[in-house]
């Protein structure tokens, strides 16, 4: 198997998708109770037969985290560099077709912006920029790289994909994690939200975990966004992309975020929605599914939600986001990628993680003994 895209091809969304929908009760009875879960345990569980069994996948959920990560939760903040794009995507603020103010910060003001973000607490930042290679390109992301490197301990990046080679060299000046999202593995319903840009091709992107993997990276984050399609059957996809991932590049670790569709200037409405138990659903599905998994929660969800689902599988949480370039200090009524929801501050989150008898962790502490 020579990449991903080998495997994936091999797979059809439909049958996919009809073996999830069929899935008994006895099937998740038997996800639940085997010792170690295969590809198919997962359709189970996300399936519409595992609903009734949400309270004992919690609490299993709940003890397999602690017996891996123990009683923390990771705390991150996004630093948003630029909202410059040359893509068209249906679903995002910072589209071409978008028309609204476009910047993307000059040193200067990224230092202005850390400042602030460093009297928050954070250690751990994940920079994030629209796709304009002729604007945010490795030479710019190089520069940023070593302007904000001494000041945090873990640095991640979301922004557009890049070669094996890119990868290779922006790893030595800090980059430690990159996050990847798929947006969804339905091949047609990709084209239609992605029409224009080089955001278009849904092969080179599906294929750059494998360029993130043979580059040597830390941490790689995969995630689809939850709205654009079936959501059982896409949660399935990043599964199998997952495990193949893991096997494939075994000495990297890995994420998973649950980006569920959010407003935005003329926004797009969801095709299908995910309610709330659903998505409780999906969290402790992968976490049985994968004891090792890193999983994160955005302020795209609300603050109830987010208080109840710190127990049952996260193990990384953002707190006093802002998804627009120079949001914390420089501009900070500049346009937002998406609305957020949860906008407590960094130190209102911790208190809630303590109170939940957790400990908030500010640094990667397995990067530091690496």
């Amino acid at each position: 198997m020579k990449n991903f895209k080998d495997l994936f091809e091999t797979y059809h969304w439909d049958e996919a998708k009809e073996s999830i929908y069929s899935k008994t009760k006895n099937d998740v009875e038997q996800a639940l109770n085997s010792p170690k879960r295969t590809l198919e345990d997962f359709k189970a569980l996300v399936s519409p037969a595992a609903a009734p069994y949400l309270e004992p996948m919690a609490q299993l959920s709940h003890r397999l985290t602690q017996k891996r990560f123990g009683k923390t939760v990771q705390l991150f903040i996004p630093l948003y560099l630029s909202n410059e794009c040359t893509n068209i995507c249906t679903y995002c603020g910072f589209s071409l077709d978008n028309k609204v103010k476009r910047r993307t910060l000059t040193e200067n003001e990224i230092l202005q912006e850390v400042a602030v973000i460093k009297k928050m607490g954070y250690e751990h930042v994940l920079l994030v920029t629209g796709e304009a290679n002729q604007t945010v390109h490795v030479e710019y992301f190089k520069k940023v790289l070593k302007l904000i490197r001494p000041f945090f301990a873990q640095v991640s990046m979301e922004v557009q994909p890049l070669d094996t080679d890119e990868y290779t060299e922006l790893i030595p000046l800090g980059l430690t994690s990159v996050l990847v999202y798929q947006e969804t593995y339905h091949k047609a319903d990709y084209r239609k939200h992605h029409p224009k840009g080089k955001k278009s091709s849904f092969d080179y992107r599906l294929e750059t975990p494998d360029r993130l993997g043979r580059a040597g990276i830390n941490k790689m984050g995969l995630g689809v966004l939850i709205g654009l399609e079936d959501w059982r059957t896409d949660s399935f996809f990043t599964a199998l992309h997952l495990h193949y991932l893991e096997r494939t590049y075994w000495q990297t670790r890995y994420s998973l975020s649950f980006p569920r569709l959010r407003p935005f200037s003329g926004g797009l409405q969801p095709k299908m929605e995910m309610n709330n138990r659903e998505l409780v659903q999906l969290i402790c599905a992968y976490r049985l599914f994968n004891e090792e998994l890193e999983i994160s929660l955005s302020t795209r969800e609300t603050e109830q939600f987010r208080n109840h689902c710190v127990p049952l599988g996260i193990t990384s949480i953002s707190a006093g986001s802002r998804t627009n370039p120079g949001g914390y200090a420089v501009e900070p009524g500049s346009l937002e990628q998406f609305e957020i929801s949860d906008e407590r501050s960094s130190l209102e989150i911790a208190e809630m993680i303590r109170a939940k008898g957790y400990e908030p962790v500010w640094k990667d502490w397995d990067k530091v003994l690496q």
